[in-house]
């Protein structure tokens, strides 16, 4: 099965202290209506929470009360209950539905109540750990287990990350690393600002690229910007100062592989249809699709 993407162009690169962001420009796609999940949690109409009195690690219960799909994305933290958890894939709820969303823990101290339902972080997932989770997906998907990652490397990259960047957690909460950073993390936002009329981007760090998402629309693209920077950002500061910086060549060739990709169809959690992908230089590519059109792919490039 091949996904086919528009035909993507390349903006002209946003760079603030070792991180790119190339800007990802295409014609709009089907234009199916839904809200973002941040949206809609912020209005009332979708409530998520803990599948039951007791819980479940990898799963949550979504109820969407409102008259409009609602997107969540792979890899935005949700906060509160009884742990905070992180989105192992993109998933379109339908309107006035309850359903179960696959998730992994980012913080492995805490099963305890803090809150009955969740909020959304504000935050997006780093890079290294969208790429281990993307590619644990993959594998449980291919064995038939359902959008299950490797809950064990979630938390030993979340701890590992908190290391090497000196933030102390007494729950090894990937939300603390974002406070304890919180200053630099807007400082690089307010830096690599939104491009009008871009449905994309493209993210590096230093000289490599580590990550493309595309949307279906400008709308979308605008209002995820900045969240979905803000892992990148993390992982910006702990690596090393480097004179060599991404160029758009470099955003081609991931954009070239992802063209050649052999995509196998997985099941979707919510509405549409998800594909999945790995490349033979080791990139981890998904899919989600409504009716055919695309509505948000992604691509984790490998070190």
């Amino acid at each position: 099965m091949a996904v086919t993407f528009p035909e993507i162009r390349i903006g002209e690169p946003l760079r603030c202290t070792g991180m790119t962001v190339f800007p990802l420009f295409a014609d709009p796609g089907g234009g199916a209506d839904y809200a973002l999940s941040d949206e809609a949690i912020g209005q009332g109409s979708v409530l998520v929470e803990e599948v039951s009195e007791a819980g479940s690690v990898p799963d949550l219960s979504v109820e969407n009360k409102g008259d409009l799909r609602v997107l969540f994305l792979e890899g935005e933290e949700l906060i509160g209950a009884k742990q905070n958890r992180i989105l192992n894939t993109s998933v379109l709820v339908a309107a006035r539905t309850k359903t179960r969303i696959p998730v992994s823990c980012v913080e492995q101290g805490r099963w305890g109540y803090t809150s009955r339902a969740f909020g959304s972080s504000g935050s997006h997932s780093p890079s290294k750990l969208r790429f281990l989770m993307k590619a644990s997906v993959t594998r449980s998907v291919k064995a038939r287990r359902g959008h299950r990652s490797a809950q064990g490397e979630v938390w030993e990259e979340v701890e590992r990350q908190q290391a090497a960047l000196g933030t102390a957690s007494c729950t090894s909460a990937m939300s603390d690393t974002f406070v304890a950073h919180s200053a630099r993390v807007k400082e690089m936002q307010e830096g690599l600002p939104y491009v009008e009329g871009a449905v994309g981007a493209a993210v590096a760090v230093g000289g490599k690229v580590v990550s493309c998402d595309l949307f279906d629309r400008p709308a979308t693209c605008r209002k995820v910007w900045a969240r979905l920077l803000s892992g990148a950002v993390l992982d910006t500061l702990e690596a090393p100062v480097e004179e060599k910086q991404a160029e758009a060549a470099d955003v081609e060739r991931v954009l070239n592989r992802l063209a050649d990709l052999s995509w196998e169809p997985a099941e979707a959690v919510g509405e549409g249809e998800e594909y999945r992908a790995a490349s033979e230089a080791g990139d981890h590519a998904s899919a989600l699709l409504l009716d055919g059109a695309l509505v948000h792919g992604s691509v984790m490039c490998a070190g």
